[in-house]
């Protein structure tokens, strides 16, 4: 045992005492993302069925519903345990998909079903994927957070491939309700998987802050709370304007996805299966970067490269599009962007939070995550839609959208200036942030 723990640390490049850790997280993330990419090509085809021309009103829905839910969520943290956060909000989630899919058995041809389940579907996989990585960045300090986010998220890359091939292959035979079923079910194994997190941390305290005995009281608070400390601090608001403008550049490419598929392929079986198709892909690619790139890179080169060179490649990709715009080029630029998306900018983008206060790694997160998320959504929905309305050329708006990706590039520039300076304010002397080598930290 020792002998392979030693192997896979060299492997990966990490300290002995951070496989048990990684290994945790990774089933957390597998689990929950094979639940969501299982159902994610669902909701793609739930969105077709409610009329192209009708997503900006599903993503203003998504918006609405996701301001109700923050209060709740707000409450939620504030009140329970902190190790039993993530349970509490995976059980509140799997209950709901057990009640969708009743739904989908009883009438599924509703179009109201179906446009319920869309806007329900995407506050839960911000709120969710929000969650675990607020329980990361609660258990695990900034120099380990380099050396292991991207290992961690390489369980969610492997959920999410393994998620869609399931979905192609069983969605003729169970139908969308046998899905979602499937799917609760995997929620429900991951509540068991994050207790087994917390139990490491347990037993590998750090400082009193992340013991035992810390995260099994509430973090109290204001069920607003969330809001209040992002709109007081300028390094949050960055972070703030940092997703908003991550996702007002998906939701572009998302609306031109949504409008050729509808376009080349008509059938909703057809839909599903390029969907997922599209998603393996991408998981495909992702999971690589994941587990022998990306960390190697920001302990070598720093966070900056994480949050800067995604957003400038999607620039390039969105001139491209303009130039020719294809099916076939816009699915590249998707699988690249997505891609890069999952295996460098979530990682680096979590590594911010490291250095913020406890409260704010759970409730000012979540704020960003998914209410910051999808309002940028509405907003962006709503102008894509314009766009095309005045302008009448697919290229106009993707010149609008490169000129988005790039504002998102100096904002990662800038917030990976900020992160490394408080990081160094809030580290131990003698500690060097963490990253001192390997053979020096062996214990945790």
């Amino acid at each position: 045992m020792t002998t392979g723990r030693a192997w896979l640390a060299r492997l990966f490049g990490v300290a002995e005492d951070e496989i048990a850790p990684v290994a945790f997280a990774q089933l957390v993330f597998f689990l929950l993302f094979a639940a969501y990419f299982m159902l994610r090509p669902v909701r793609e085809t739930m969105g077709v069925a409610g009329g192209v021309e009708n997503l900006q009103w599903l993503f203003t829905g998504t918006f609405l519903a996701t301001l109700a839910a923050m209060p709740l969520f707000g409450w939620v943290a504030g009140r329970v345990q902190r190790r039993r956060i993530l349970p509490w909000t995976f059980a509140f989630f799997a209950a709901n998909l057990a009640l969708f899919a009743i739904a989908f058995r009883w009438q599924p041809e509703n179009l109201w079903i179906a446009r319920t389940f869309y806007i329900w579907i995407s506050v839960f996989n911000l709120i969710a994927i929000s969650v675990v990585w607020s329980v990361l960045v609660d258990l695990i300090p900034t120099g380990q957070a380099k050396r292991t986010f991207a290992l961690m998220a390489a369980g969610a890359s492997l959920g999410g491939l393994v998620g869609p091939l399931v979905g192609i292959a069983l969605v003729e035979r169970i139908g969308h309700d046998g899905l979602l079923w499937l799917a609760a079910s995997l929620l429900v194994l991951a509540i068991v998987a994050s207790r087994k997190l917390q139990h490491w941390r347990d037993a590998h305290p750090l400082h009193e802050g992340l013991s035992a005995s810390a995260r099994q009281r509430p973090l109290g608070g204001s069920p607003f709370a969330g809001i209040t400390t992002v709109l007081a601090s300028p390094y949050l608001l960055g972070i703030a304007a940092f997703v908003l403008l991550l996702a007002s550049v998906s939701t572009f490419l998302y609306f031109e996805q949504a409008r050729l598929v509808e376009m080349r392929f008509p059938n909703r079986a057809d839909q599903t299966q390029v969907f997922g198709t599209i998603d393996f892909v991408v998981q495909s690619l992702t999971i690589l970067s994941q587990l022998f790139i990306t960390g190697r890179i920001v302990q070598r080169l720093g966070i900056w490269v994480l949050l800067v060179a995604v957003p400038v490649v999607t620039m390039l990709g969105f001139v491209w599009l303009a130039l020719a715009p294809t099916f076939a080029v816009l699915a590249v630029v998707m699988v690249v962007r997505r891609a890069g998306e999952y295996a460098f900018v979530r990682p680096g983008r979590e590594m911010l939070f490291t250095v913020v206060p406890t409260e704010a790694k759970y409730k000012a997160k979540n704020v960003i995550d998914s209410l910051v998320y999808r309002g940028a959504d509405a907003v962006s929905g709503w102008a894509k839609t314009l766009v095309d309305m005045l302008a009448q050329q697919p290229a106009i708006a993707a010149l609008v959208g490169a000129a988005i990706a790039l504002t998102w590039a100096v904002t990662g520039a800038g917030l990976a200036r900020a992160q490394h300076r408080k990081a160094i304010a809030i580290t131990p002397p003698g500690d060097a942030g963490g990253d001192a080598d390997l053979s020096a930290r062996q214990r945790i």
